[in-house]
């Protein structure tokens, strides 16, 4: 009796939570009695009052690994670019804006000039366009042309090796493509980084529909859609010509610039860390990744503290104070500085003063001799 009482009470209670399963939840089916707004119109304003702390200067010296100042060949310039590095306590700038033989030994003659002269460093750029025989080999000899000319790493590789770079036969250049050996082991003996950026966010190559999280930015900018197979590499098909390439060549200093684009999948990242001691990445244009998920990403910074390093990517001032405070503390629920990549709010991680030393400038100490070191705590 008291088996079937049992049967019939826990019967009764699923029936009841089938009913309600199936039952509408309020307003679902309706639609608004007002027009709707367009996606650019809808900015609501928070109500939620929590303490906030604004960073305008980093807590401690930085180095920005990522930078794409105005050219760097007159006072003018160097001087408008080195008081913004003042104000946000930027010590150091890597022009990752690479260039190569007359143009980059002009500006680094014009900093060395100049009373920012121990604020700048140079990286050199590859000509990849065309590849043939023994284009590797001519590639080589450029940079170390380029390094013993005053530039202290590789970079930035753009995105359009892997995606759109053909070589001599019209073929795609791929990342992995064994022509470019010599060039990678070159950069291997000569102790310099290697700084790429492969593809771009994995949504760029899907549909663009209402369930892509990064439509907005697709639909203004016509350039930065990937998803046609017939014009496009698939991004993971990028993402495993990136891995054998660096795989192949372990004794090489390799730095990714966007974490890879791996900020919405830290674990991914995390596994190619373990995998591979000579690889490093930088936080350049992905902060809103990091803001959104701030536990799993203070966890992330802690564990690949010795792999990280601080980048920003394009030059505006105002901008970085955004990342001090995501870095710096624990603010909770304030706005990202560009809409169109994230329609949510950040979070700030609440990094110990042991990481963000590591992230600001230590890192990028380590794997860059050529940065200058006065004004950096011992």
């Amino acid at each position: 009796m008291r088996r079937w009482f049992v049967i019939l009470v826990v019967g009764a209670l699923a029936g009841t939570a089938s009913a309600a399963a199936q039952r509408p939840r309020p307003g679902e089916g309706r639609e608004p009695e007002f027009p709707p707004p367009s996606i650019l119109e809808y900015k609501p304003r928070s109500t939620l009052v929590v303490p906030a702390h604004l960073v305008p200067r980093a807590r401690f010296p930085v180095v920005d690994f990522h930078g794409h100042p105005p050219a760097l060949v007159s006072d003018e310039a160097i001087d408008r670019v080195g008081a913004a590095m003042d104000s946000l306590n930027l010590r150091v700038m890597v022009n990752a804006s690479g260039s190569s033989g007359d143009r980059l030994t002009s500006q680094i003659a014009a900093v060395r000039a100049s009373r920012y002269r121990d604020r700048f460093v140079m990286f050199t750029t590859l000509n990849l366009r065309d590849v043939g025989p023994g284009s590797g080999a001519r590639i080589a000899a450029q940079l170390e042309a380029d390094i013993r000319a005053g530039a202290v790493g590789v970079g930035e590789i753009g995105k359009g090796f892997g995606l759109s770079a053909r070589k001599a036969d019209g073929t795609r250049l791929k990342l992995d493509d064994p022509e470019l050996d010599p060039v990678w082991e070159t950069a291997a003996r000569l102790k310099i980084p290697v700084f790429i950026h492969v593809a771009d966010p994995a949504e760029f190559f899907q549909p663009i529909d209402f369930q892509n999280e990064r439509w907005l930015e697709l639909a203004l900018f016509s350039n930065r859609r990937y998803n046609d197979p017939s014009s496009f590499p698939a991004f993971e098909d990028l993402m495993a010509e990136r891995d054998r390439l660096l795989a192949r060549h372990p004794r090489t200093t390799w730095v990714l610039a966007h974490l890879g684009w791996h900020a919405n999948d830290l674990a991914r990242l995390g596994k190619m860390f373990d995998r591979m001691p000579n690889l490093y990445a930088e936080v350049g244009a992905i902060l809103y990744d990091l803001g959104r998920q701030p536990r799993t990403a203070h966890e992330f910074f802690i564990k690949y503290q010795d792999r990280l390093l601080f980048g920003k990517d394009s030059f505006q001032p105002d901008e970085y104070p955004y990342y001090w405070r995501v870095f710096e503390t624990n603010d909770e629920y304030f706005d990202y500085y560009r809409d169109y990549h994230a329609f949510w709010k950040l979070y700030g991680m609440g990094l110990p003063d042991s990481v963000l030393k590591k992230v600001y400038y230590d890192n990028a100490l380590k794997i860059v001799p050529g940065i200058p070191r006065d004004g950096f705590p011992k």
